[in-house]
């Protein structure tokens, strides 16, 4: 079965990592057809273009997207600060339903978990607005959008991911002390579908608490399920207690499979290091491992995976880096 992937390479270091992720792919023989797309920073500065109606259509028709970075492409150049991240990424998780944010943190035995964010509502759903702006009197108001449906299928979604793995552990992060509804609303939907998976153990912690085992004890967590806010903040912190940003990687899933997922590594662009063959591409490398096992290319995911594992082959520069986890892989 050809896989027909859209690609975005996006601005600073993401094409020079989303290249190596594509090699990694050729190793493994997968068969795809790869649709290349130039979106991003550079090319809103370019001529004002972020995601035109017409690519998102052809999106709908895609197996999956894969992202490298899009931001500050050059030093001393930027786009409107989160102009282009909106307009793409948020659009694409909120039209798209890429309603589960998954992002693994494997550094054994310091840290091998799984974190399951809830994708397309909470802070980032965009309620809110301004009265009396530009005054002395200027207010601000932000509100968190939940909805029983969003909170259940992405609970649900990690209790399958628990059930279904080795992972036999689940752990609710929030703030229920302080948010009185919203944390109602997700603690009463995790007590209430845990209740249909007996064998997961489950836990709760707040979301300030569990900052501090990040750092102290994360070998305390094996799947973590947490809100769009808490999740995005809690996945840059396991990046940094895993290795680096560099080694941090994600999902942005469609479970229902009614539009194409898109798997991006987490990291920026880093436009101060663009072009010099230094950026590490194992992120990149990991997301497209977990595409892979979305579209049911178990074994090349899982020699993706084991290829990844290794600590000497994070060495060198993105062109080494990239040619030894292919070598890997390819040799399983």
């Amino acid at each position: 079965m050809t896989h027909r992937i859209g690609v975005v390479g996006g601005d600073g270091i993401g094409p020079e990592v989303t290249e190596q992720a594509l090699a990694v792919l050729d190793a493994l023989g997968v068969d795809y057809t790869a649709v290349e797309y130039d979106l991003g920073a550079k090319r809103y500065l370019l001529d004002g273009t972020v995601l035109p109606d017409e690519i998102m259509d052809e999106w709908r028709s895609l197996d999956a997207i894969l992202l490298g970075a899009v931001g500050d492409p050059a030093p001393g150049l930027a786009a409107p600060a989160g102009l282009v991240e909106r307009g793409i990424l948020l659009r694409m998780r909120f039209e798209l339903d890429q309603y589960i944010n998954l992002r693994p943190f494997r550094l054994p035995p310091k840290a091998d978990m799984e974190v399951i964010r809830e994708n397309t509502e909470g802070a980032y759903a965009g309620e809110g607005g301004f009265l009396r702006k530009g005054t002395e009197h200027e207010i601000a108001t932000q509100g968190s959008v939940n909805t029983r449906m969003g909170v259940e299928r992405c609970v649900r979604f990690a209790f399958e991911r628990a059930a279904n793995t080795d992972r036999r552990q689940i752990h609710l992060v929030h703030k229920t002390n302080v948010l009185t509804y919203a944390g109602d609303l997700w603690r009463r939907t995790f007590d209430e579908v845990a209740e249909e998976y007996p064998q997961v153990s489950t836990g709760y912690d707040h979301i300030d608490a569990a900052c501090i085992h990040f750092v102290e004890r994360p070998q305390r967590y094996d799947v973590i399920v947490t809100d769009n806010l808490f999740g995005d903040i809690l996945t840059d912190l396991g990046g940094a207690i895993s290795g680096g940003v560099g080694f941090a990687a994600s999902a942005n899933l469609n479970p229902a499979r009614t539009g194409p997922s898109m798997f991006e590594p987490v990291h920026g662009t880093a436009p101060d290091i663009v072009g010099q063959n230094k950026a590490n591409p194992i992120a990149a490398i990991i997301s497209a491992g977990l595409m892979l096992e979305f579209l049911g290319e178990d074994d090349a995911a899982a020699r993706v995976a084991a290829a990844c594992e290794s600590p000497q082959r994070y060495r060198g520069t993105t062109e080494e880096i990239g040619q030894a986890v292919a070598q890997a892989a390819a040799q399983g």
